[in-house]
């Protein structure tokens, strides 16, 4: 059969599923029989060493090699390897039914790009899937991809999607490891394609062996995934929020000690106020710089929100700025260093000239941190190629 006839690949990542591979290609094919679609069952074999790739020639499936680790490895390769307009991914472990996938492909015969399963929205057999999964994981997950990136997805890790195979390879996806499930959803909402969900029957794995899966490695990586594709939550919101209470505690505090309900705030609270001014500096710059690197090389669309703050914020600007701040808090170290050497070195008025001093020594370090941002953000923006 010519590649251009084949309107399905029905895609299933491989790693030592000797025991429900063979079922899993049985039910794809009748599938495709039933439902006279021109289609393949292509299996991407991520190394098994329990006889898989010979069930899924025996079965009749097309076998492709994949020697870079990762379920995300195998579905890249794999999604570069389908001969289908169409592909329909779903894992081998039979907890997926394959003879049941007509309203996937109805959705991406209709215009669709990407065609999630809803698991919770369908139904989860008993024990199909582990406790902190069904109730926090991946709920807690989801719910957190939805407010980071206002997709309007119920399951984010289904492992039951289909997808139109060109829309995807344009997405360029690029991770390796399970986090690859969210990387496909963020990656197609960001870039604005129709995303459709399909409620979804889970049932409890057919094999005897645990699963590739790993709780709390596996979901720790779906979250700092989610925040490394979101510089905004990460970094800019944080950033904000923390510069805005030092500047103003400071402010408030700069004059002298203050007293709020019998609580005494002074010179410590005023370092505590300076570090902060700090920590919200450096968020809001490496803002900037992750926002400019995302999109430089691909990984995240031009911000339509941020866009004109970040192109006034120049090497030039960052340059500029950052040196007149640095010079600001340089001359009121030099005068706090005049008024020592006026008393010949000797004991000092320790609260006000000390908070002149650290505030000096705070707007030296940020004018510092704003420079040198300005030069890694513009290393960031020279092409690679």
């Amino acid at each position: 059969m010519a590649d251009h006839q084949i309107e399905l690949t029905i895609l299933m990542p491989c790693l030592n599923e000797a025991e429900t591979l063979g079922i899993c290609i049985g039910k794809a094919r009748r599938f495709l029989s039933d439902f006279a679609v021109s289609g393949e069952v292509l299996v991407a074999d991520n190394g098994s060493a329990d006889g898989s790739q010979k069930i899924a020639e025996t079965e009749g499936a097309r076998v492709v090699s994949i020697e870079e680790r990762g379920y995300g490895a195998a579905l890249r390769c794999g999604i570069n390897a389908a001969r289908g307009r169409y592909v329909i991914m779903g894992d081998a472990d039979d907890s997926y039914n394959f003879t049941c996938l007509m309203p996937f492909l109805t959705a991406l015969r209709e215009g669709a790009d990407l065609v999630m399963g809803n698991r919770f929205a369908g139904e989860i057999a008993p024990d199909a899937m582990p406790f902190l999964h069904k109730y926090l994981g991946n709920p807690v997950l989801s719910w957190i991809a939805r407010l980071l990136f206002r997709i309007g997805v119920g399951d984010f890790h289904c492992g039951l999607r289909g997808f139109n195979r060109e829309r995807i390879l344009a997405l360029n996806l690029r991770t390796t490891g399970m986090e690859f499930a969210s990387e496909m959803v963020v990656r197609a909402g960001l870039g604005e394609y129709r995303i459709q969900e399909v409620p979804t029957v889970l049932s409890k794995a057919g094999r005897t062996r645990p699963p590739h899966l790993r709780t709390w490695r596996d979901g720790w990586r779906h979250l700092s995934f989610l925040l490394i594709y979101s510089p905004e939550w990460l970094f800019l919101y944080p950033g904000f929020f923390i510069l805005l209470f030092g500047v103003f505690a400071a402010f408030v505090l700069l004059p002298g000690p203050v007293a709020i309900q019998g609580v005494g705030f002074d010179i410590h609270s005023f370092a505590v106020a300076c570090t902060a001014i700090l920590v919200g500096t450096q968020g809001l710059s490496f803002a900037v710089v992750a926002r400019r690197f995302a999109t430089a090389n691909g990984l995240l669309p031009r911000s339509i929100r941020y866009s004109a703050v970040l192109d006034s914020l120049t090497f030039e600007t960052f340059v500029t700025g950052g040196g007149v701040i640095a010079f600001i808090g340089f001359c009121g170290f030099a005068y706090c260093l005049l008024q020592w050497a006026s008393t010949g070195f000797g004991p000092l008025e320790y609260s006000s000239l000390l908070r002149v001093l650290i505030l000096s020594l705070t707007a030296f370090a940020m004018g510092v941190q704003l420079v040198l941002t300005g030069f890694l953000s513009a290393l960031t923006e020279i092409p690679t190629c």
